[in-house]
């Protein structure tokens, strides 16, 4: 089964396009191998992207904030799962607002100006992440984990020092630092494992991402995929046995879960 981010990795980073790795989603829909969703995204996001790749598998969000799994889906109930409209949620992020507050707090503390998502307007979201203005509104629609952006020249360290010191967490992706609570992907995905080995026994996992802040779940996977960029070598350095893909985003995507599956040449994911 696959875990996969998307900004970077199955989205391509900057037009968010996902086309070029059909030929693999058809792929996994035709062998009935799970692709599970794992993302800084929100819930709104998340679910627009699923209809959109005809994706009907739980997913992630938030950095871990919460799992989402359709109901019915198994046939058991998750271990401190919550009943919301369609789904089981396992939350495990810290409230939305309880972040906002901690970071301005820590930001006072470390002498450092930040701008969150909390404080920005839709049109700002738009223009600093490049998503289409209707996604930018999903964006906004934050529950357990804050992304922010530190202004100004002032190193970070800091003020991800004071974020620390309040027991809380912080993590980057591509675009954007993000505060969290006692929780991140590896967490998350550490549950749905579990309930797919309650299910189907022993299962061989895959994960894709592009980020530090996939590091964490990667470690997990019995073969760990790290997308073509910049960082490529200095992630793969955090993990074991992790293999880079040729090329970045939904190509480099479609090259290695094709060539995992057996149906082009391994050479298409390099050790």
């Amino acid at each position: 089964m696959l875990f996969s981010d998307l900004d970077g990795t199955l989205l391509e980073h900057s037009s968010y396009q996902w086309q070029p790795a059909e030929p693999a989603l058809r792929t996994l829909n035709e062998r009935g191998i799970p692709l599970v969703l794992v993302s800084s995204k929100t819930r709104a996001e998340v679910e627009f992207w699923r209809q959109q790749l005809d994706n009907r598998h739980p997913f992630i969000v938030e950095n871990g904030g919460a799992v989402y799994v359709p109901e019915g889906y198994f046939p058991f109930r998750l271990l401190g799962a919550l009943e919301r409209p369609g789904y089981q949620v396992v939350e495990l992020g810290r409230p939305y607002g309880e972040l906002v507050s901690a970071l301005q707090e820590a930001a006072a503390e470390a002498g450092a100006r930040v701008l969150g998502f909390q404080r920005m307007t839709v049109g700002q979201v738009r223009r600093r992440s490049g998503l289409p203005l209707a996604q930018a509104r999903l964006a906004k629609q934050r529950e357990y984990d804050e992304t922010f952006e530190i202004q100004g020249r002032m190193p970070p360290g800091p003020l991800l020092a004071a974020i620390e010191r309040r027991g809380l967490r912080w993590t980057r992706g591509g675009r954007f630092y993000h505060i969290l609570g006692d929780n991140d992907k590896a967490a998350a995905v550490e549950r749905l494992i579990g309930a797919y080995r309650r299910q189907h026994g022993e299962i061989r996992t895959v994960g894709l991402g592009d980020g530090w802040n996939d590091v964490s779940f990667l470690r997990l996977m019995d073969i760990p995929v790290v997308m073509r960029s910049p960082l490529a070598s200095e992630i793969q350095a955090a993990l074991s046995g992790a293999r880079i893909t040729s090329r970045p985003g939904p190509e480099g995507w479609c090259e290695a879960v094709l060539a995992l599956l057996g149906c082009e040449a391994s050479s298409e994911v390099v050790p």
